[in-house]
């Protein structure tokens, strides 16, 4: 550790070697002094170097002092910490000047080793108690917390939107798993489903089966973006599951019901995750500017204050998604250091304006074909159905704003207009045809009032499913063995023929217009006194 550290602040082997050896080995900060010493002494006389160093003094080298700060403490180094002079926090002006979260801790040097990390990766919980949020699956009895007590793992699928804590759960988890067993701990094994294939899963599977039978140890195989894997990827999990050769946990975004097959499904658990609260995002944003051991710190590499405005910004701006907001918060403290001044004690002050423009615009989770995104059509069509316009416009400002393509959702307000308006207000069926013309016509983002007008139009129409349900009622007929879909009746045939004519087709049919009043029959013979379209609708409950 000491040899290192003397690589890392840029001395020779050779000589680091020699420093260590005549210092007994046990500190790199006497290390250094008697380099620095011998270097100022062979410069000032040419008598060669003593075998003794002298004594390092509490401030003969600060700079030194403040990079050994963070190392295991000895008395030497205790008497030289206190000594040093305490620095100054951060007030960001405002008015009235908001309360800063400030690090005024050094950096290590395990930590600057790190700094190409984002702070998001460095951030990461180590145990399932650092996990912030999801406590629906980290109560005390949780099949987590279980899991940890009996020392087995079971083979997981995390579902849940991005930034949510999958991968970090997985791995605090297997930590925890680790920490309290006595036994081997597990072996971990993480693939992306993005850039492996089915040779990487059968080289981790041969590795995983020697190790067990070898000395007992399992595996924990954890796949990110499992849903990527097609039906034959996923069925080469299915034995080694079987068998214990690996503990399986799988990480998607997506649906597990439609993206994963059932027989991996019936193999393990799942577990969903939902978007982290507001609160949640401002305690891990607050872990981060006061951790100088993994914090902002390591990002900008000088104390960083941040203003509480900002933080609550970003957390309110964020969607949910841990990931966005601690990249947004890392952001900003690289705006706020670049115009700080580069002195010793300079702090990096974040303000509102640098989350603002490190946010750039909200986040808005959406898609344009997985699950969320026939969760918000299907929440703007039950708003509009229940004639809740505010909550109708609401949705659809969700989807604009997520990006979906407008002329679908104008397709299906053309949809709703029959299917739920339908003869209560058939001029509503023109509106959403006309909608739709009017987006094809002009696009983005001007046809976002014409959307938010046909859907306020159809959500405080009158309502009517009478159309919906007939023809609903009509194909289940058509379907099932009622009726036999017998042939048309020969008076209801066209009969363009002589031919046609002699086998009676269209024989007793009366035309109408002549006779507005005569009786005759149009459904087949079996279906006589079927009923499908009832209208008008007798009372307000049937529609």
């Amino acid at each position: 550790m000491e040899m290192e550290q003397l690589l890392n602040m840029g001395f020779p082997s050779d000589l680091a070697a020699e420093a260590l050896t005549a210092t007994g080995g046990t500190s790199a900060l006497k290390a250094t002094d008697w380099i620095l010493n011998r270097t100022s002494s062979t410069t000032a006389s040419p008598s060669p170097p003593t075998a003794s160093p002298s004594p390092p003094t509490a401030t003969s080298q600060p700079k030194l002092d403040r990079f050994f700060l963070s190392q295991s403490p000895n008395p030497q180094s205790q008497e030289q910490q206190q000594q040093l002079p305490k620095r100054r926090k951060l007030l960001v002006p405002e008015t009235p000047p908001p309360p800063a979260i400030t690090s005024d801790k050094p950096v290590t040097s395990t930590a600057a080793s790190n700094h190409h990390q984002p702070l998001s990766e460095r951030m990461r919980p180590r145990t399932l108690n650092d996990v912030v949020g999801q406590d629906h699956l980290l109560s005390p009895n949780s099949l987590l917390r279980s899991a940890i007590k009996c020392g087995r793992l079971p083979s997981l699928v995390f579902w849940g939107p991005p930034g949510t804590g999958k991968t970090s759960i997985a791995k605090a988890l297997l930590n925890s798993a680790s920490s309290a067993s006595a036994a081997k701990p597990y072996r971990f094994v993480s693939l992306s489903a993005v850039t492996a294939g089915v040779k990487d899963v059968r080289d981790v599977i041969d590795e995983a089966r020697k190790r067990k039978k070898l000395n007992g140890q399992r595996t924990v195989l954890f796949v990110d973006e499992v849903h990527r894997f097609n039906k034959s990827q996923q069925d080469s999990f299915l034995p080694v599951i079987e068998d214990g050769s690996i503990v399986f946990m799988g990480a998607t975004t997506e649906n597990p019901s439609f993206h994963l097959i059932t027989p991996l499904l019936s193999r393990s658990r799942v577990l969903d995750l939902r978007p982290l609260s507001p609160e949640n995002i401002e305690l891990l944003l607050r872990r981060a500017a006061e951790n100088s051991e993994i914090g902002l710190y390591v990002s900008v590499g000088m104390q960083v204050g941040v203003n509480e405005e900002a933080i609550r910004f970003i957390s309110g701006n964020c969607d949910g998604d841990a990931r966005v907001a601690l990249n947004a918060l890392e952001i900003s403290a690289t705006t706020a250091a670049a115009r700080a001044s580069p002195t010793p004690d300079s702090v990096a002050g974040v303000t509102l304006e640098d989350a603002k423009e490190a946010m750039q615009c909200k986040h808005v989770a959406s898609d344009k074909a997985g699950e969320e995104h026939y969760n918000l059509i299907s929440a703007l069509h039950k708003s509009m159905r229940g004639s809740d316009a505010n909550a109708a416009i609401y949705w659809l400002a969700r989807m604009v704003e997520g990006g979906q393509e407008p002329l679908y959702i104008a397709r299906r307000l053309v949809r709703f207009a029959s299917e739920d308006v339908g003869l209560a207000d058939p001029l509503a069926l023109n509106q959403a045809v006309a909608c739709y013309q009017a987006c094809h016509f002009i696009g983005m983002p001007e046809c976002n009032v014409v959307l938010a007008q046909c859907v306020a139009y159809l959500a405080l129409a009158p309502k009517s499913i009478a159309v919906y349900k007939a023809m609903n009622s009509a194909a289940e007929v058509v379907r099932s063995s009622v009726g036999q879909n017998e042939g048309v009746p020969l008076h209801l045939r066209n009969a363009p023929t002589k031919l046609m004519k002699d086998f009676g087709y269209g024989k007793g049919y009366i035309y109408t217009p002549d006779d507005p009043s005569a009786e005759q029959k149009f459904l087949p013979p079996s279906l006589e006194g079927y009923k499908f379209l009832d209208w008008p609708v007798s009372n307000e409950a049937d529609r």
